[in-house]
């Protein structure tokens, strides 16, 4: 840690500043804080005080993600509004189909016991996060947000919201896709608009879900449903942008008449419970992860289509990696500052992450479209790989994001 360290922000001289907290930033302090308690970590968040208590939306949550929570310490809070997700079942199908026949069902664990994903809902999981860091004395500063950036050969000089200053060794930007703090980088990216938002909401139904998520490819793209606590589901609904908006500016007898003829009567009645919200939906991948005393992690790092829902679990891979990667070279006495150390945690995640970019683009494109040969096509493989348990098992696993040889070991349940 630097000497002389002192509370005032102008010129205040820190180890690491984290800008953005939320779920990436505020887990990126926790685990650095866990490990190397005498790093001074702290977090400048640009959102008001509180503003995620309102936050109504619900994550799925693979088992590596729980694993790395749990060393965290923050799984036992989450945990009793946590629902596992036990099966997942795939269709195809045009929305007004009578029948939709299922072509893929991935019905397994992680490991014995283990299911490989979670729904959680974010405010829940932000709380937990949170209350972890306050209890490790990581700094949080609402309503602050790191604006500038200078980069010195030890350290970088910040400019906050504020008008203050500080300098600190490493600046991590989790300022999300549309990141300023990578502009200021330089850091180019690879972007596409995919034209399709998803329309977000929590609906209450009268029958059990019993754990089964399910995913409809509709010609506009994926309708998915995710069990919560309570006979409740988190609906992920998605539409051409300009259908979207309109459906959000409808009325709520027809809005709820649309989510019927999508969702069906298997659950008995429906009721939307929950405020509605649209995101549009775009590729966005970084080219480079770092740069001298900054990285990227989480949406600032990548944005991806939540086709395969993997969005916020490729943020907490991008926090286990580069904690153990900033851990490492402390515990060495090396500067985690410097490029040829960060090139650690590129080199663990940039391949990954692109991998997943274009696996997500190449499923939303497949199954985005009514090409009569193109869903024959498709709804044979999705058959042929229903038969396969092996081929399927590898799916669950990667699906599940737990540490296999040379990932982080935060993936794989173990602390840094």
């Amino acid at each position: 840690m630097l000497k002389g360290s002192h509370t005032s922000e102008v010129g205040a001289m820190i180890d690491i500043c984290i800008a953005g907290g939320g779920y990436v930033g505020i887990s990126l302090a926790v685990a650095v804080k866990s490990a190397a308690p005498h790093l001074d970590v702290r977090v400048y968040d640009a959102a008001p005080e509180g503003v995620w208590e309102k936050d109504e939306r619900a994550s799925a949550i693979a088992a590596g993600a729980k694993r790395l929570l749990t060393v965290l310490g923050a799984w036992d809070d989450i945990a009793p509004e946590a629902e596992p997700i036990r099966k997942m079942i795939i269709t195809d199908s045009k929305t007004a189909d009578p029948v939709r026949p299922v072509f893929l069902t991935f019905d397994g664990e992680a490991e014995a016991g283990e299911p490989f994903a979670y729904m959680v809902p974010n405010p829940a999981m932000v709380r937990s996060l949170r209350k972890r860091a306050d209890a490790l004395g990581v700094e949080i500063r609402q309503g602050v947000s790191a604006v500038d950036f200078k980069t010195g050969d030890a350290w970088q000089t910040i400019t906050l919201s504020n008008g203050e200053t500080l300098d600190a060794r490493l600046l991590v930007a989790c300022d999300g896709v549309r990141s300023k703090l990578r502009d200021i980088a330089g850091i180019k990216t690879v972007r596409f608009d995919y034209g399709q938002s998803g329309i977000v909401t929590t609906i209450e139904h009268e029958r059990q879900h019993e754990g089964i998520a399910e995913e409809h490819f509709l010609p506009a793209g994926p309708f998915a449903t995710l069990p919560l606590k309570n006979n409740r589901s988190s609906l992920v609904w998605n539409e051409r942008t300009e259908d979207a908006d309109a459906l959000l500016r409808a009325d709520d007898l027809v809005f709820e008449e649309e989510l019927e003829r999508r969702f069906g009567h298997k659950l008995g009645s429906i009721k939307v419970v929950g405020g509605k919200r649209a995101f549009p939906f775009a590729l966005t991948l970084a080219r480079e992860f770092v740069a001298p005393r900054f990285a990227l992690a989480g949406d600032a790092a990548h944005g991806i289509h939540p086709i395969s829902g993997q969005g916020l679990n490729l943020g907490f891979k991008d926090v286990a990696a580069l904690a153990e990667t900033i851990v490492e070279a402390d515990r060495l006495g090396l500067d985690f500052g410097q490029l040829n150390i960060l090139e650690r945690y590129q080199e663990w995640r940039r391949f990954d992450t692109f991998r997943m970019g274009v696996t997500t683009d190449v499923l939303n494109r497949m199954f985005s479209n009514d090409f009569t040969p193109m869903r024959m096509a498709r709804d044979f493989g999705l058959s042929v790989v229903d038969r396969l348990p092996g081929l399927k098992n590898f799916f669950i696993r990667q699906a599940s994001n737990v540490g296999g040889s040379g990932d982080p070991r935060l993936l794989g349940g173990q602390p840094i």
